[in-house]
């Protein structure tokens, strides 16, 4: 006996017409008078008295009524409890993230996400992923933006649509802007600062080819905003993600793609079998569908 069919007896019983009760419910007549029918066949009684104007209850039609209205309170209430506490959902979701272009999609998913519990707040920790990975780890932060190639043995994550690509920052008036790509033959004998994770340091390697072992290193660094400053000063030129690049004083410091074209993706991850809060639990199952996207 389903909700739905219970909710169909009661508005006929109420309306005391299967004509009436079909226009209130949107169905048509032959359609709500075969889930009645069904009804009375699956619990084996008579429910009505089918008159010539207007239909009436058998003494088992009385006895449903009654008990329909019963489980219909109790099944609106319960709808209501949950409701209310899927509002009372509050706390704060903790996520750490680099300066990398799929950061753009998080305003969008909190402010839909807080829309729907808006007594969670976030947290937002800007490191590379490395960093990020170890404090997910310590369970200091419950969700990274992650920059691959990063090891995901220990996570579950949701691998974003948003390509990174890989640039080369420089001063305006450098002569290298008159240039729409830079190769790595560009950048032989010139001054460089390179990112500090390891595992992007062998992507740049393979892009470099020969050239990588020739190279003029000064500093390496891990957050592209710092690698700017000594730019914008004529340190070097910084080979860094686009990223949050595109927002700069272009009057300060300005960028070219690398050629051939270096790219890398990103994930939303976060620790397998990790106890969340509600706030966080509610958060990654909210981002799955948001985001559209399965585990890659």
């Amino acid at each position: 006996m389903e909700i739905r069919v219970l909710r169909y007896f009661l508005t006929v019983v109420r309306e005391e017409s299967i004509t009436k009760a079909s226009e209130v419910l949107h169905i048509t007549q032959p359609t709500l008078s075969r889930q009645l029918s069904q009804m009375e066949e699956e619990i084996g009684v008579k429910l009505f008295h089918r008159g010539p104007r207007k239909i009436s209850l058998t003494n088992e039609g009385i006895l449903l009524r009654r008990r329909a209205e019963e489980i219909l309170q109790l099944v609106d209430k319960t709808e209501k409890e949950l409701v209310e506490q899927e509002e009372q959902v509050e706390g704060k979701v903790s996520i750490g993230c680099g300066e990398i272009a799929s950061v753009q999609l998080l305003p969008e998913l909190f402010r839909s996400f807080r829309e729907k519990y808006p007594r969670v707040h976030f947290d937002i920790f800007t490191a590379t992923a490395d960093l990020v990975k170890e404090q997910m780890d310590r369970g200091l932060l419950d969700i990274g933006l992650l920059l691959e190639p990063i090891d995901m043995g220990k996570y579950d994550y949701i691998r974003l649509a948003i390509k990174e690509n890989w640039v080369v920052l420089m001063r305006p008036d450098d002569p290298l802007v008159q240039k729409n790509s830079i190769t790595a033959k560009d950048l032989h004998f010139k001054p460089l600062i390179l990112p500090r994770r390891m595992s992007v340091k062998n992507e740049l390697a393979s892009w470099f080819g020969d050239y990588y072992d020739k190279l003029e290193v000064v500093c390496t660094s891990n957050l592209n905003t710092n690698g700017a400053i000594m730019v914008s000063n004529g340190l070097a030129y910084s080979i860094v993600i686009e990223g949050a690049v595109s927002f700069w004083d272009h009057e300060k410091v300005t960028y070219r793609p690398l050629s051939p074209p270096l790219t890398a993706t990103s994930v939303l991850a976060w620790k397998r079998e990790q106890p969340f809060s509600l706030a966080a639990t509610k958060f990654i199952e909210y981002s799955k569908c948001f985001l559209g996207m399965s585990k890659a």
